[in-house]
């Protein structure tokens, strides 16, 4: 980094990646934000800047010697797993700057020598305490998978046997093997039951009533009068619930009887086209309600406007996915159990390809990985027709 380019970085203030500080003060508030830092998106740490306004004093050259040996002490010994740093020495006007480069953990979560779990919240960190939070931190790294974990409360009972049937007449179609086992031992087998509580895949999948036990898992569809969220007027309003097929096929009826229909140069006695691409819903509408982060209490959203739909899906991107890779076929699966289950219950195929599909399709999709909201939104313009 040269001197110019540390000085624009110090002109835009402390940021979730930027923080500033005029001297080494303390060994475990440092660790903190190594911690925090690592558990996001990385960052640098730049000593010798004055944290209250902003103003570069610089340090001195024993300084300079304390703080690379004292970070280097942290990254090995206080950060837990260790992490690996890089650190640069930058004189601007005479000043110089001690910068720590922190990259984003391939390990996370990371934690200081008491055992907790630090996270950046804008300009600060915080501890992380919340069970879901957690949860979601191990989920990105591939460390836990939420829908295979049991929801309490629930039984054997509650599973619809019909759905079981099916999901296995095409999933064993081919199989010529004919082994009785009991239906518990099936179920378990299958992955929808652990022990007497039905997992979350198997409850979202095969649960005769999901929101009964899961009330904020469904989807939320308003058809707005007007291009305002804000707005009071509706002509179209559900709440869409049941298992996620249910609640794909639904949502699919609810695009198709609330959008327009057009002609597009057909015959005159052919019926009209969807004014939005029927291949491109149906993508984005499994990815919405497979791979969201089922850690948060919150519903998928589908939103008609007068110029534009919009579908909201709770959590943004896994791991290290951006809008970018998506778009070119990278994916990082969420949720095993339901990719599973619904590429033999759904024409889902689970490949990472249904947004390429969706572009393909409908080449005016917005997409916006919303990770301050944690959320993935997906935005369509709609044609004005007169």
């Amino acid at each position: 980094m040269d001197a110019s380019e540390l000085k624009k970085i110090v002109s835009l203030g402390e940021t979730a990646n930027v923080q500033f500080k005029r001297k080494f003060d303390n060994q475990d508030k440092v660790a903190a934000e190594m911690i925090a830092m690592s558990n996001s998106k990385g960052g640098m740490i730049l000593f010798g800047v004055e944290d209250k306004k902003g103003d570069i004093v610089g340090l001195e050259y024993a300084d300079l010697q304390s703080i690379g040996n004292k970070v280097a002490t942290i990254a090995n010994d206080l950060v837990k797993p260790q992490v690996f740093i890089l650190t640069e020495v930058v004189v601007v006007d005479e000043k110089k700057v001690f910068i720590l480069y922190i990259d984003e953990g391939v390990a996370k979560p990371y934690k200081d020598g008491n055992g907790i779990i630090w996270v950046k919240q804008g300009g600060d960190k915080r501890k992380l305490t919340d069970n879901h939070e957690i949860m979601r931190l191990f989920q990105q790294k591939g460390l836990l998978y939420i829908d295979e974990m049991i929801v309490p409360n629930t039984k054997i009972t509650d599973i619809d046997k019909a759905k079981v049937k099916e999901y296995i007449m095409f999933a064993f179609q081919n199989s010529r093997k004919n082994v009785k086992i009991s239906q518990k031992v099936l179920y378990q087998n299958l992955s929808i039951l652990k022990k007497e509580n039905l997992t979350l895949g198997g409850l979202l999948v095969f649960g005769k009533e999901p929101q009964r036990y899961k009330p904020a898992f469904c989807v939320k569809a308003i058809s707005f009068v007007g291009n305002s969220i804000g707005g009071t007027t509706y002509r179209d309003s559900r709440d869409i619930i049941g298992t996620i097929p249910d609640m794909f096929y639904e949502s699919m009826l609810f695009f198709k009887q609330n959008l327009k229909y057009i002609q597009k140069g057909r015959n005159f006695n052919k019926p009209g086209i969807l004014e939005i691409s029927e291949i491109a819903l149906e993508e984005l509408l499994q990815n919405a309600l497979i791979h969201r982060d089922y850690t948060k209490n919150a519903p998928v959203r589908l939103m008609i406007f007068e110029d534009r739909i919009e579908i909201v899906s709770p959590g943004c991107l896994p791991n290290d996915l951006t809008v970018e890779k998506i778009k070119l076929g990278n994916a990082a699966i969420r949720n095993n159990l339901l990719v599973s289950y619904c590429s033999k219950l759904m024409d889902y195929k689970g490949f990472g390809s249904g947004i390429i599909r969706a572009v393909n399709n409908q080449p005016n999709i917005e997409l916006i990985n919303d990770e301050e909201g944690n959320q993935f939104s997906v935005k369509i313009p709609r044609e004005q027709i007169p």
